[in-house]
C-alpha cells in the first residue's frame, strides 16, 4: 500500500498523547513493506527520521502546532481543513493514495473530509475520547451547553465519514462508537502501549524504593483533567496520615499545574511536593524508578473513563504499585492485576489506597512487581500493540496480511 499517515502532533520526538504510538505504527507498516508518507507538524531531525524509517515526512507549516502552543484549541479546530488541503496539494498530479491512516480525532476529521471528497479508504485511530475530557475543565473556560453536541460529533464521526475501519484505545471507547452506529466488526480496541525496554523492571529498584522518605510519583502532560479536586484532596489526606511522604510531579509546568501547586501550597503541601520539569520520553523512567507508588488521580469524565492511561501502564512496567481512581477502561483491563488498586472518585478513598500500598509487605510487592512487569511487557509492549493494529488494518484496506516478523 501507499499510505498517508495523518496526525496533529509532531511526529518526532514523542511529546505525549499519541505521538509515542505514531512512530511505532509507522515502523510496523514499513516492516511489512508498505510505503508511508507522514503528514504532521514540524519536529526534530526530520531528515534523519525519514532516512531511518524510509518514509517521507510532509511538514505542516501554516502555523505552529503542539499541545503547549498558544491558542491551542482554536488551532485544533482549524487544523483538519488545513491538513486536508495539504494532503490534496501534495498528492496533486500523482496516483491516489491507497489509504489514509488518521491518528487521533483531529486528524480523523481531516480524513473524513478527504474520504467524502476523493473516496480514498480511511482508517481512524481514536487514542482518546477527546471532547469527553472537556467535562473536567472549569465551567468558565467552556460553556457546558456545547458539551453534548461536541461529544456526539466525535462518536458519530466514523459513521458520518463512512470510515473503512476504526481502532480505539479501549473497549470503553469502542463501545461508545458502536452504540453510535459504527459496525462492531470493523472496530478493534488495541489499548495503548509503552516501551518495555525504557520502562523495564529492575531488581535494584525494589530495594531503592525502600530507602529514604517514601515517594509517590505522577508524570504526564498535566492538563486540566489530570489535576482536579481528587488529586488535591488525595495529597492532603496522605500528607495528614503520612507526613514523611513526598509527592514527585514530573512534567511541564503548565498553567494547570501552576494552579494546582498554588492550591496545594494553600493547604500546607509546598514542602511535600517536588516538581521535576519535562524530560524526553526515553528518560521518564529514570525519574520514576525510586517511586513507592504511582498515582492516577483523574476525575471521572467520559474522556477519562475511555482513556487507557499510559502512566498506569508505565508504572506497572516498572513493577511499581499503582493507586488509581476507578476509570472504566483501565479498571476493566487490569481487573485481575494485584499491583493496581482502584478507588472511588474521592480524595479520601484514593488516599486510603496510597497508604495501603505504603504499608504493604516489601516481599509481596517485589513478587507482584516482577509478575506485573512481565505481564505488561508481554501484552502491551509497543511492537505487540502495533502488530495487533496492522493485522486488523491490512485486510480492511485490501492489502494481503503479512505474518508477524516476516
Amino acid at each position: 500500500m501507499r499510505l498517508a499517515f495523518l496526525t496533529h502532533e509532531p511526529f518526532h520526538p514523542p511529546t505525549g498523547g499519541g505521538s509515542a504510538e505514531a512512530r511505532r505504527l509507522v515502523e510496523e507498516f514499513r516492516r511489512r513493506g508498505h510505503e508511508v508518507e507522514v503528514f504532521a507538524p514540524d519536529g526534530e531531525d526530520r531528515a534523519g527520521v525519514e532516512q531511518a524509517l524510509g518514509i517521507r515526512w510532509h511538514v505542516f507549516r501554516s502555523w505552529r502546532m503542539g499541545r503547549f502552543t498558544r491558542w491551542r484549541t482554536l488551532k485544533y479546530l482549524l487544523y483538519p481543513a488545513a491538513l486536508a488541503r495539504m494532503v490534496r496539494r501534495v498528492n496533486a498530479g500523482a496516483a491516489p493514495f491507497d489509504a489514509l491512516f488518521c491518528q487521533h480525532t483531529i486528524a480523523s476529521v481531516a480524513g473524513g473530509m478527504l474520504k467524502r471528497r476523493l473516496g480514498w479508504p480511511v482508517v481512524m485511530n481514536f487514542l482518546d475520547f477527546l471532547t469527553g475530557f472537556v467535562a473536567a475543565w472549569p465551567a468558565f473556560s467552556f460553556p457546558r451547553l456545547f458539551l453534548g453536541p461536541l461529544n456526539r460529533f466525535e462518536v458519530t464521526l466514523p459513521v458520518r465519514a463512512r470510515a473503512d475501519g476504526v481502532l480505539t484505545v479501549s473497549e470503553s471507547l469502542a463501545r461508545r462508537l458502536i452504540e453510535a452506529g459504527y459496525p462492531a466488526e470493523r472496530t478493534l480496541p488495541i489499548q495503548y502501549g509503552y516501551d518495555a525496554r525504557a520502562f523495564a523492571f529492575r531488581e535494584t529498584d525494589v530495594a531503592r524504593r525502600l530507602q529514604g522518605p517514601p515517594v509517590v510519583v505522577m508524570h504526564g502532560s498535566f492538563d486540566q483533567h489530570h489535576l482536579g479536586p481528587v488529586a488535591l484532596e488525595t495529597m492532603s489526606r496522605v500528607h495528614a496520615l503520612r507526613p514523611d511522604v513526598r509527592f514527585r510531579l514530573v512534567g511541564r509546568l503548565t498553567p494547570a499545574l501552576r494552579r494546582f501547586l498554588a492550591q496545594a501550597g494553600a493547604r500546607g503541601l509546598t514542602e511535600a511536593i517536588e516538581h521535576r520539569p519535562f524530560v524526553p520520553y526515553d528518560q521518564v523512567a529514570d525519574a520514576l524508578r525510586d517511586g513507592r507508588v504511582g498515582l492516577v488521580p483523574y476525575e471521572g469524565t467520559p474522556g477519562t473513563h475511555c482513556a487507557f492511561v499510559a502512566k498506569a501502564v508505565e508504572y506497572l512496567g516498572l513493577g511499581m504499585p499503582v493507586a488509581s481512581t476507578r476509570l472504566e477502561a483501565i479498571a476493566a483491563w487490569f481487573r485481575d492485576e494485584p499491583l493496581i488498586r482502584f478507588a472511588d472518585f474521592t480524595g479520601e478513598a484514593l488516599a486510603a489506597a496510597v497508604v495501603e500500598w505504603l504499608e504493604a509487605p516489601a516481599d509481596r510487592l517485589a513478587a507482584w512487581g516482577r509478575a506485573a512487569a512481565a505481564r505488561t511487557a508481554r501484552e502491551l509492549d509497543w511492537p505487540v500493540v502495533a502488530a495487533r493494529a496492522v493485522d486488523f488494518v491490512e485486510p480492511l484496506l485490501g492489502s494481503k496480511p503479512t505474518e508477524n516478523g516476516a
